[in-house]
Order: structure tokens, then sequence, then C-alpha cells
């Protein structure tokens, strides 16, 4: 098992990125809340990772703390809820935003995460609410603060990147254009898709 990995980024194309491990490139998926706390391309990074083997594939996920893979490891757990909806979820709201929706029962707010339904919704109310007690609700804000990557790209060319994003993160292409489509011009991809997860959240 896989649990951590320290190395220098050098791809980081939401949702996926590529870490340099003592020259081997380890290809890992990412909730948006991670890879916009990730510094650019030639940095060293450190993430705590969780491997899914399957029959047809090795899939390693990356996260910047270990209390998101945590919330990962518990998601998977519910039924219905496989990796890249867990991703999905992680990365329309930190660890603290959901444990505040399940604790009070605000199935609305989990609605507005992309591929999560009202049954859904209300399964993961249930079958987490129980697991959160013994959970610190701290008062980090995970977008806080973040420092922006310098990506040099062009602005039509950030916002496509950003629209690619978001529907890899289970939002449908018409969706996700308008979702991008309300933001300000000349933003980063990073940016973007910050603002566009924010006010689908708020609604």
């Amino acid at each position: 098992m896989i649990g951590r990995l320290r190395g220098t980024l050098l791809e980081k194309q939401p949702p996926g990125l590529v870490v340099d491990v003592g020259g081997v490139g380890y290809e890992l998926e990412a909730s948006m809340t991670t890879l916009l706390a990730l510094p650019g391309v030639g940095e060293t990074i450190q993430l705590h990772t969780h491997l899914t083997v399957r029959e047809d594939a090795h899939l390693l996920f990356g996260f910047a703390r270990e209390k998101e893979r945590a919330l990962f490891r518990a998601l998977i757990k519910v039924n219905g809820v496989g990796p890249k909806l867990a991703l999905a979820i992680l990365s329309g709201m930190d660890e603290d935003q959901f444990i505040r929706c399940v604790m009070d029962d605000d199935i609305k707010a989990l609605t507005r995460l992309p591929g999560v339904g009202k049954k859904t919704a209300e399964r993961l109310v249930i079958e987490m609410r129980d697991r959160f007690p013994q959970w610190t609700q701290a008062t980090e804000n995970a977008l806080a603060g973040l420092e922006q990557a310098a990506t040099g790209a062009s602005a039509s060319d950030s916002r496509a990147d950003a629209e690619a994003a978001l529907v890899a993160l289970g939002y449908k292409p018409t969706e996700a254009a308008k979702m991008i489509a309300a933001q300000d011009e000349g933003l980063s991809t990073e940016a973007l898709i910050k603002g566009a997860l924010a006010r689908k959240l708020a609604g």
C-alpha cells in the first residue's frame, strides 16, 4: 500500500497530477480542494495517498491533508459512492463543510454537488452521521489563503481548462460552461474553478 508521496510536481491538470519521486512519475487523481492547495509545477509537494485496486487498473488518489483522506475513505464505504463521486464531493466542499451538512441534515446543500441526487444525499446523511462525533471540527478553511499557481496560459485556455476540469468532476458540459461563464475575465484556471464551485455551493 502506498500511503504517502513526496516529490516534484511535474503536471497539474485537474483532476489529475503527476509527481516525480526518485525518477518515477506517479499519476494521481485529487479533489479540487487539494489541487488548489498545491504550489506550481516544479515545486516539491507531499501528499497523503489512497490506492484503489481494480481488475482493470490501479488508481492512486492524493490528498493535501490526512483529514481529507480519512473522509474520502469513509465516503467510499457508503453504498453507491465510488472514488469518482467521493472526489466530486470533496471538490465541492471541504471536510468541515461536509460534516456540518451531515450533522444539520442539509440535504439541499449536498444535492448541489455533481452526481449527488436526493436519495444519495439522504444516504450520506444517514450513514455518515454516526461517524463524525470523534472528528475534530477544525476551523481551518481549506480554500483560504491558497497561492494561485502561475499558468502562463491565455484567458481562453484557462476557461477551457476550467470547463474540462468541472466536466471531469461530474458536471454536465452545458452546466460547466454556465458556471465558468459567470466568472470574471482574466482569472487563472484554478481561480475559475474555485469561484465556480463556491457559487454552486452557495446556490
